[in-house]
């Protein structure tokens, strides 16, 4: 049975493997990065494999901003597309090689888009834990309504107070055997309904904010 060849170049005639440390080496000259040692090398080799795998889950419209090489992108799709963990392993190995040849601008542009998209989930989580805590707060008592009224004047006030009401007699009653269990109690429309109106009304309101122009010039009187 005949062996594989190893995978490797030659250089002055002599065979250079990939992987071994005289290939690590003259890679580091290739990048200027003599003085770093084989384990830096490697620990960078690592670090921008991860980072490649990473680009997988970034959103399309942050990944469409970044001027990738077109056979990095191609890698990439290739790699989403293999569902064989040999594959996939031997693809992003391949894509960690392209990820090398990046420059530093294109590295941090790609950290700075995955940041970002860390950052908004981050903030979406918190926004759907605020309108669930509007919501509950809405159906367990009728002080809550005036407090929403004051901070979103523009809701539909008998569409919501419909959809309080609903959803409180929707509300079963938590039977000893449920809570023995540890199970929630079944909810019906007009509680997920309420859920929506709430959380629509509280991104309106965002966008409003943001909308608004800066005043504090005008009030101080240094408007043109």
């Amino acid at each position: 049975m005949s062996r594989k060849p190893q995978k490797g170049y030659f250089v002055k005639g002599h065979f250079v493997a990939e992987g071994s440390e005289l290939d690590l080496q003259f890679k580091a000259e290739l990048k200027g990065t003599t003085g770093a040692t084989k384990t830096d090398l490697k620990r960078e080799m690592e670090a921008l494999q991860k980072l490649g795998a990473e680009l997988l889950t970034l959103r399309a419209d942050l990944f469409a901003r970044l001027a990738l090489p077109e056979k990095l992108q191609d890698a990439l799709t290739e790699a989403r597309r293999i569902t064989n963990f040999e594959g996939k392993r031997r693809q992003m190995q391949f894509v960690g090689k392209l990820m090398r040849k990046l420059d530093d601008d294109t590295v941090a542009a790609i950290q700075a888009a995955l940041d970002e998209q860390h950052s908004g989930s981050a903030a979406e989580k918190l926004a759907l834990h605020q309108a669930e805590h509007w919501r509950d707060r809405l159906i367990a008592g009728d002080d809550a309504l005036p407090l929403w009224m004051q901070q979103f004047p523009d809701t539909d006030t008998q569409q919501m107070r419909a959809l309080i009401r609903q959803a409180r007699k929707d509300a079963p009653p938590e039977s000893n055997a449920a809570v023995s269990q540890g199970l929630a109690p079944r909810k019906g429309r007009a509680y997920r309904d309420l859920f929506q109106l709430v959380r629509t009304q509280m991104l309106a309101g965002q966008t409003h904010n943001e909308a608004l122009p800066d005043t504090h010039d005008e009030e101080d009187g240094h408007a043109p």
